[in-house]
């Protein structure tokens, strides 16, 4: 084989595992994020929270829902079951009205089964190519809370948190379509916002509000 082409795949074989090396970060820290912020909520009404890192033999939960509640019921009621504790589990995307709802549940696969956040991008604003005007290219991002626990009926709550796609991604913060997303009518994507302020307002942060005014009364029902 050519020395160039060589040095070329060799260099390409190292970026794929830098990036796979930094997207494992990221899970992990998003992961650590969620447990940060449950833990402030449920510790204040006497629980413990873990994580999954905290229960490395369970088994990977497909989620093969066609719906967000379907996917977080699955991962929340699934595990439920195997460790006889109470669960918290969220399935959160995109949806497009203009597309009819997607990329929806399948919005981290959107390009693909390993699809990257630029290759998800990228096929978003090819989908969207011939919609020129703005506000013709609404949506949401979603997000489904559903918490199990044995014997009991599911809580589930939901939030959509309004805006646009923009028509070039911007901004440095945050992952997934956030560079898209256009923020209700700031003009700001979700990626040119700060940490604290996507956390004020987020699909995720209005779901965990309403998970603690509903929770309590839940927890407070009867097994079945």
């Amino acid at each position: 084989m050519d020395y160039f082409k060589l040095r070329k795949i060799k260099k390409i074989l190292k970026e794929v595992n830098s990036w796979k090396d930094h997207m494992a970060q990221l899970t992990d820290l998003q992961l650590q994020e969620k447990t940060k912020e449950f833990r402030q909520i449920f510790d204040q009404m006497g629980f413990e929270v873990e994580n999954l890192n905290d229960y490395p033999d369970l088994p990977e939960v497909a989620e093969t829902g066609m719906t967000f509640e379907e996917n977080a019921r699955l991962k929340a009621e699934t595990i439920s079951k195997l460790t006889g504790k109470m669960v918290l589990a969220d399935d959160s995307g995109l949806k497009v009205d203009a597309l009819g709802g997607l990329p929806g549940v399948w919005s981290a696969r959107f390009a693909g089964n390993d699809a990257t956040d630029l290759e998800n991008n990228a096929k978003l604003l090819h989908e969207l190519a011939m919609v020129f005007d703005l506000k013709d290219r609404s949506a949401q991002f979603h997000t489904t809370l559903v918490v199990a626990s044995p014997d009991k009926e599911s809580l589930v709550v939901e939030a959509d948190w309004p805006g646009y796609i923009n028509f070039e991604p911007k901004g440095e913060n945050g992952f997934g379509y956030d560079p898209l997303f256009l923020v209700g009518e700031t003009g700001k994507t979700s990626a040119e916002l700060t940490m604290e302020e996507k956390n004020a307002q987020s699909h995720r942060a209005q779901a965990v509000q309403k998970l603690v005014e509903v929770f309590p009364t839940w927890q407070n029902k009867p097994s079945s």
